[in-house]
């Protein structure tokens, strides 16, 4: 057993305050600015102050005796996670998809700082509620949400995971040329991309498409499934439109082939800064993840 004290990692990003101060210096500036646009300084200042105390109480909770750190969104990718670490994310939902992939196992507390600004999705708990779930989180004595992630792997072995769901197609979002293969069915396709998702992306993105292609699919955040929608498939003499959307369990990854000569990319959670080229002949295949994310029950 190891003799080192468990460590608490606060998962944050910038407020909006923050980042317009950033953008125009100094409050005043800020001020100026909103008002152009017919807002209050005030009610964004207030967001911000809300956030801030969240934060506060919750690092407050921390034990004594453990060690503890804070780490911005965009410096997740350059920030090493121990195995005995307690994740917190104190933020909106999308907070928690954004950490999700660079964990492996460690137990997630979603906070949501404003209930009023975010649904809580991921982030079901009150500040009041860590103190009392940090200790047993540590000790793997809660309960907690196994959400099923995806995992994309390109033939030369680069991997992408993502909670919510894996976008296949162009960087533009014009039309993508590829070969798709599902089921041992197969076909070449031109259409906006292909998006596979999990459950947790059944309320997002997927939902959206769903509504849209008049699909109906049930998939939950801890089934071990997938769904998957062909966006806007057009048909020719060289491309077909057979496969459009449908679901798959951990036994039948998705195969597609790149027909593209360049602006093929794939990326996870809507992140397209974080992604994988697609050009030519390259091969990709999309399954469900072997991690799983664990989320903290409230």
């Amino acid at each position: 057993m190891s003799t080192i004290t468990p460590r608490a990692v606060f998962v944050t990003r910038e407020t909006e305050y923050e980042l317009l101060l950033a953008r125009h210096a100094t409050r005043d500036q800020v001020r100026f600015f909103l008002k152009t646009r017919g807002q209050d300084v005030a009610a964004v200042e207030a967001r911000h102050a809300r956030f801030h105390e969240a934060l506060k109480q919750t690092r407050a909770a921390v034990p004594p005796d453990w060690r503890a750190t804070l780490v911005r969104r965009g410096d997740l990718d350059r920030f090493l996670f121990a195995a005995d670490d307690v994740i917190v994310a104190v933020g909106q939902d999308g907070l928690v998809a954004n950490v999700a992939k660079y964990l492996d196992g460690q137990p997630v507390l979603g906070v949501n700082p404003d209930p009023g600004l975010y649904d809580g999705i991921l982030v079901p708990l009150a500040p009041a509620r860590v103190g009392g779930l940090l200790v047993p989180a540590a000790r793997g004595e809660v309960a907690l949400q196994r959400r099923t992630m995806v995992e994309a792997q390109l033939d030369d072995g680069q991997k992408l995971l993502g909670l919510n769901e894996i976008f296949v197609g162009h960087r533009s979002h014009q039309s993508a040329r590829y070969e798709i293969e599902v089921g041992g069915k197969g076909e070449a396709q031109s259409s906006s991309g292909v998006v596979v998702s999990s459950g947790t992306g059944a309320t997002g993105w997927a939902r959206s498409l769903m509504d849209s292609m008049h699909v109906a699919l049930s998939l939950a955040p801890e089934e071990q499934a997938l769904a998957y929608f062909v966006r806007e498939a057009f048909p020719s003499v060289s491309t077909g439109t057979s496969i459009r959307a449908g679901k798959i369990d951990g036994t039948a990854p998705i195969h597609v082939t790149s027909r593209m000569n360049d602006g093929g990319v794939i990326f996870a959670d809507g992140v397209e800064q974080d992604h994988l080229e697609f050009d030519w002949g390259r091969l990709i295949e999309v399954k469900v993840a072997s991690r799983r994310l664990n989320l903290v029950r409230p």
